[in-house]
């Protein structure tokens, strides 16, 4: 099974095959920055199960952890399509929401929560961590 992701203008879309290693929910400052929302929710693949086609433009920013991030973004609407970071390096992270799918799988764990909106729930039964997660 293979599903699509774009961006808002459909010039940027990632292909991926098979089901996603895991998809997390991201409340840090940079993403709340990065999506323009109250958090981020992104799906990792395996980078031999994503294809991407159209043109992107990366930008890199560094890390709480002392690594890279590097989002790449649609150059005619803007989108922040897909990611990849130092500490996953054979992974990329794409966004659930660019999907466009509302049956997509749910996250498998919420990750600094020390910047989390108050007012939003995540369901109880996922790990909730203060800070980034250390294991892979």
């Amino acid at each position: 099974m293979s599903q699509i992701a774009q961006c808002s203008c459909g010039a940027l879309r990632a292909e991926v095959a098979g089901e996603p290693d895991a998809v997390v929910a991201c409340h840090c400052t940079e993403c709340q920055r990065r999506t323009g929302s109250v958090l981020g929710v992104g799906a990792y693949y395996p980078k031999d199960r994503v294809k991407i086609t159209g043109e992107s433009k990366e930008f890199v920013r560094g890390t709480a952890s002392g690594g890279e991030f590097r989002q790449n973004f649609c150059t005619t609407c803007g989108t922040t399509l897909f990611w990849s970071t130092a500490n996953k390096p054979d992974s990329i992270g794409i966004a659930v929401g660019a999907f466009a799918d509302p049956s997509f799988a749910p996250p498998v764990r919420s990750v600094w929560e020390q910047t989390h909106h108050a007012w939003l729930g995540l369901p109880e039964e996922i790990p909730h961590f203060s800070r980034g997660r250390t294991a892979t």
